[in-house]
């Protein structure tokens, strides 16, 4: 039986393979906001691309087919708030995952989105596991590969196997600007009435 590992080991779990994905994982974990992110006590982070195990992972279309130097550069760097329900994730996007050229592909941007807002969701359902049963995206400004994004996500309702989620990929501000909005989703979650008797699913999505 493969034991996935720790949140805490993810975080230390990747190493990058180039000078260039260096510089990427550097600049996201000296950003100032995943530094208050880690000082916040509320907030609990991790790599959760590296909590799947590697056999599984490279046939998993975000963490492993797409996550090279000009795809998802790194694994997303994800801070969750069990108290609020909420995700914050920063994440790095290269060329490679364009559709018009130069602009990420708005299905990669509406999965990153889904994941996303289903790992939010996974706070607040009894088993931690859940189906995406509706996803609506609006999509307010091109989206520019070879660029830093944050994803935010909110638990904004929840009854019993159902969480409603709504979530926003934006800029990653730097100094004197402010993060632009680019894309937005509601979505709802339902956890499968057999998720209690799944414990591999269970243990691979939280």
């Amino acid at each position: 039986m493969t034991v996935p590992i720790s949140d805490e080991e993810t975080l230390t779990a990747f190493t990058p393979s180039d000078e260039f994905t260096q510089k990427v994982e550097d600049h996201i974990h000296n950003h100032p906001l995943a530094q208050s992110l880690r000082e916040d006590p509320a907030y609990s982070g991790s790599r959760p691309y590296l909590k799947i195990p590697e056999k599984i992972r490279t046939r998993n279309l975000t963490a492993g087919t797409l996550s090279n130097s000009q795809g998802i550069v790194v694994p997303p760097l994800v801070f969750c708030n069990k108290e609020t329900s909420s995700l914050v994730s920063i994440i790095y996007l290269g060329p490679n995952v364009s559709g018009h050229p130069g602009i990420v592909h708005g299905g990669l941007l509406a999965t990153l989105l889904d994941e996303g807002m289903g790992r939010a969701a996974f706070l607040v359902l009894p088993n931690k596991v859940g189906v995406t049963a509706n996803l609506n995206v609006d999509y307010r400004r091109p989206a520019m590969a070879n660029n830093y994004f944050v994803m935010r996500a909110q638990v904004v309702k929840s009854e019993g196997r159902k969480a409603w989620v709504e979530a926003h990929i934006e800029t990653l501000p730097e100094e004197g600007k402010e993060p632009e909005v680019l894309v937005e989703a509601k979505s709802l979650f339902i956890e499968p009435k057999m998720a209690a008797t799944m414990p591999n699913l269970h243990r691979f999505a939280s």
